[in-house]
């Protein structure tokens, strides 16, 4: 049924709408869509009946038994810019084809809400907030080939200057131009931006960050700005890229999570007085994420790519640890935040080729896990450590080297996704699997530095 406050007119502005389009994220975070013409009787229709897909196709099912549907969630509708017709867009839920065309219990927009459920089942908080960074490249051109007799990549970039270009100003900024349109679209969509800048990679990175939104809605919002960003770019004969690390000898590009929790009083996070004004809650949420930081890599770093930005020695958050200062923690607290209801940790090492549905999720069962356990990062030995102050009795911890590394460690510590069946053992293998094919295929084939390196020897 139709809610009572569903405003399609608001939506469209007035247009006639001609089509509707339905998105749904596959398991490796990559957006498909279907689109169906749009009529009166559209809207009621999806929403009782759905429409069919495959879902072996987006890794949901096996392809013996993989009928499954998808209806219209009317709460991201929007009209889609990139559209030349009049589209009404929106991301949906996927079901069963059983009678009573069940939920998908492994929907991602499904699992984001159950898990954010919990906080309030254990009387921990009302929900969580989440503010991504976005730090990507634009580049001018972009051509690769991976085949038997052929393996490169060739990329041109509108900028080439040697400062750093972290905040740097334009002639040298390029796509200030570029980031002002991109926001207008993202607002436009919805999404509130802080403020954007060039990074500090000085062959076009960029960073855009956006403001404070509950579990999923985060999730989709990152789905969609990085659709709005990608399209935006090939309007404009550029090429946008999130790889953690797409140029050697350049910066890696994160997704930094700003995050806090929130109840009836406010931030749950925020204690005048103690370290960093945060709660002993928020201690012990920084001490679940970080226990658990080795396995979160599994989804929060998907990508062989990954590991080239997690590299210590470098800016690249690599050490398990806290403090207020040193941009190399794992878990980072903004020094400049005053408002106390925006009391708050970063957390650094996440990229955005990660699926954001089960990255946040995957972060949320860690610091719920230490909640409910009092894992207490002090004793645990993870700081604070301001800038490079370290205690040299402490053994440092990194996070791993490697997807397979990470794989590993997703396998030996997984049972804090399995509270109240959020994930289940199957679910967790079918990922481990899947990735480690992805390894090993990524491994067995011969790459151009190689020939560089071994080609005389």
């Amino acid at each position: 049924m139709i809610p009572k406050d569903f405003n399609l007119e608001r939506i469209s502005g007035g247009k006639e709408i001609e089509f509707i389009d339905l998105k749904v994220c596959d398991l490796n975070g990559r957006l498909h869509h279907l689109t169906l013409p749009f009529s009166e009787n559209t809207l009621s229709t999806l929403l009782r009946d759905g429409v069919g897909f495959d879902g072996s196709s987006y890794g949901f099912k096996p392809v013996e038994n993989s009928d499954m549907i998808m209806k219209p969630d009317l709460n991201t509708c929007m009209i889609d810019p990139f559209r030349q017709a009049v589209t009404l867009s929106c991301f949906t839920r996927v079901f069963n084809t059983d009678y009573k065309n069940t939920p998908y219990q492994y929907d991602l927009r499904n699992i984001s809400e159950s898990a954010e459920r919990l906080l309030q089942k254990y009387n921990v908080a009302e929900h969580t907030m989440w503010g991504p960074e976005f730090e990507f490249y634009i580049l001018s051109n972009v051509e690769f080939r991976s085949a038997t007799e052929q393996s490169y990549f060739k990329i041109t970039s509108g900028e080439d200057f040697t400062a750093n270009g972290y905040h740097i100003a334009n002639p040298l900024d390029s796509f200030d131009d570029f980031r002002d349109d991109a926001s207008r679209l993202l607002m436009q969509a919805g999404i509130s931006v802080k403020y954007h800048h060039h990074e500090v990679g000085n062959r076009g990175q960029q960073e855009i960050e956006t403001n404070f939104d509950k579990l999923l809605a985060t999730a989709d919002k990152i789905i969609l700005s990085k659709y709005i960003l990608h399209n935006l770019a090939r309007q404009n004969d550029l090429y946008v890229t999130f790889m953690p690390k797409p140029l050697y000898g350049q910066a890696g590009s994160g997704l930094h999570l700003h995050h806090y929790l929130m109840n009836s009083r406010g931030n749950a996070f925020y204690e005048k007085g103690a370290y960093a004004n945060l709660s002993q809650m928020a201690l012990y949420y920084i001490g679940g994420v970080l226990k658990h930081a080795p396995a979160l890599c599994a989804f929060t770093n998907p990508t062989t790519n990954s590991y080239k930005r997690l590299v210590p020695g470098v800016e690249a958050p690599t050490a398990i640890n806290f403090g207020q200062a040193n941009r190399a923690s794992c878990v980072r607290i903004p020094r400049y935040v005053k408002d106390a209801q925006k009391t708050r940790f970063e957390y650094r090492p996440p990229d955005a080729t990660a699926n954001p549905y089960l990255a946040l999720t995957a972060i949320m069962m860690a610091g719920l896990d230490g909640v409910l356990n009092r894992i207490d990062p002090i004793k645990e030995g993870f700081g604070p450590y301001e800038a490079d102050d370290y205690d040299p009795r402490i053994e440092m911890h990194y996070l791993p080297f490697s997807l397979d590394m990470a794989l590993q460690a997703l396998e030996d510590d997984y049972t804090f996704l399995l509270r109240d069946e959020v994930l289940n053992e199957s679910f967790i293998e079918h990922w481990i699997d899947s990735k480690k094919k992805e390894f090993n295929q990524i491994s067995n084939w011969p790459s151009p530095i190689e020939y560089s390196m071994y080609f005389d020897l």
